[in-house]
């Protein structure tokens, strides 16, 4: 068993540590939730985006005849690990919020032929971003309870709904919606999936503001918005499957791992006085060192599990419950590390940003809120136990 990276790609992460070193301010420390969205910051994302895809980088392991690369998994494995452990918006990475992780992928597979020319390549060029639209009011966990409707009116249908924890929608271009398009069907045989213009009349977006007072969520509402039935993927009512297919490419959580590494190097080197300016108190308890060491071992379960996951995708195969496992393990230790950065830094640790002897400007204190809700989006710890309980092990539903 080899357990190392070839030759080949470790020569492309120096050369992806290379650019980033020549497009990112020395300075660099990210944008704080939300800003990559917002002026001067969304021109940012959008600008990075555009010399990602000048590369070839956006889509690196799509198949050529879509404008990638075809390189190999786990040479974007690197190119994922790299980017989001210098912090590059994920808004760049993704074009918003799954036109690079599902959309494209799955237009490939279900798409018609004119869809595909007209949204896959101006995703890989960096000009077209994706907001998606899943999650509503009484429909989380239980995504297929989607109540949002999309009845049938000639060649178009009319949309009237509201979706919620929309990443970035205030700015996105388009919009994966699922809706229901059969109301009197068992609820997950009335789904359909809709391409939908951000522009188009009767949309409403609206902010919510998160408990780390960052805008990245917003409330959509449809009101008699008219779409045509050709910005429909695939059969009318089978939404659901593709929506299942989608979130298929949604799986690895290697950037989670990435970033939850970058945090730990920055605490330990301020710890050890390699950056005296962060603000942080001295800690030489052997309490301390226990705390930040369980952390090191957790994180680098973390990365094993993401890799065996992208390892799995590189080979066709579909990772179930080693998906979950991934997801579970890696967003429940977003808030096993946040906690013990806390615990480490005191009191100092609840300074936000803006407190003039807040520890790396009050970084870790919006680690801590924006943590609460990793255990929650995508789909919650319970569900992925219960499908690595059933998928897994074997076990009985109920």
């Amino acid at each position: 068993m080899e357990l190392n990276f070839t030759v080949k790609e470790k020569a492309f992460r120096q050369e992806v540590r290379d650019f980033l070193k020549g497009e990112l301010p020395p300075d660099w420390e990210g944008f704080d939730e939300g800003d990559e969205y917002e002026g001067e910051g969304w021109e940012f994302t959008r600008s990075l985006a555009h010399k990602l895809a000048d590369k070839g980088w956006l889509t690196i392991s799509w198949p050529k005849e879509y404008g990638g690369q075809d390189r190999p998994m786990m040479e974007q494995v690197v190119y994922q690990e790299e980017m989001a452990y210098n912090l590059v918006p994920s808004a760049t990475l993704d074009m918003g919020v799954g036109g690079i992780g599902w959309v494209g992928p799955t237009l490939m597979l279900y798409g018609t032929e004119e869809q595909k020319k007209e949204h896959i390549h101006l995703i890989g060029s960096g000009d077209r971003f994706w907001c998606t639209g899943y999650s509503e009011p009484e429909a989380g966990s239980d995504l297929a309870s989607l109540q949002t409707q999309a009845l049938s009116d000639g060649d178009h249908y009319v949309v009237d709904g509201q979706k919620i924890w929309n990443s970035g929608g205030h700015v996105m271009d388009w919009c994966w919606l699922a809706v229901r398009t059969d109301p009197d069907a068992p609820k997950h045989k009335g789904i359909s999936l809709l391409l939908v213009d951000m522009k188009s009349t009767g949309i409403t977006v609206e902010p919510t503001v998160n408990m780390a007072d960052a805008h990245h969520f917003n409330q959509v509402f449809f009101e008699k918005v008219r779409v045509p039935k050709n910005n429909r993927v695939g059969e009318e009512n089978r939404g659901w499957y593709y929506v299942a297919v989608a979130l298929d490419f949604e799986r690895s959580h290697i950037r989670d791992a990435a970033l939850q590494r970058r945090r730990l190097d920055e605490l330990i080197a301020s710890l050890r006085g390699e950056n005296p300016t962060a603000g942080v108190p001295g800690a030489s308890e052997v309490l301390v060192r226990h705390r930040l060491a369980e952390a090191a071992i957790e994180i680098e379960v973390c990365r094993w599990l993401a890799y065996r996951v992208a390892w799995m995708q590189g080979q066709k195969m579909v990772p179930n419950m080693e998906a979950s496992m991934c997801k579970l393990f890696v967003t429940e230790n977003s808030q096993r590390l946040a906690q013990v950065a806390a615990w480490v830094l005191g009191l100092y640790g609840q300074l936000a940003d803006g407190s003039q002897r807040a520890p790396f400007k009050g970084k870790f204190e919006r680690d801590y809120l924006l943590s609460v809700s990793a255990t929650i989006a995508g789909g919650t710890s319970e569900i992925q136990r219960s499908i690595i309980a059933r998928r897994g092990l074997g076990l009985p539903r109920e």
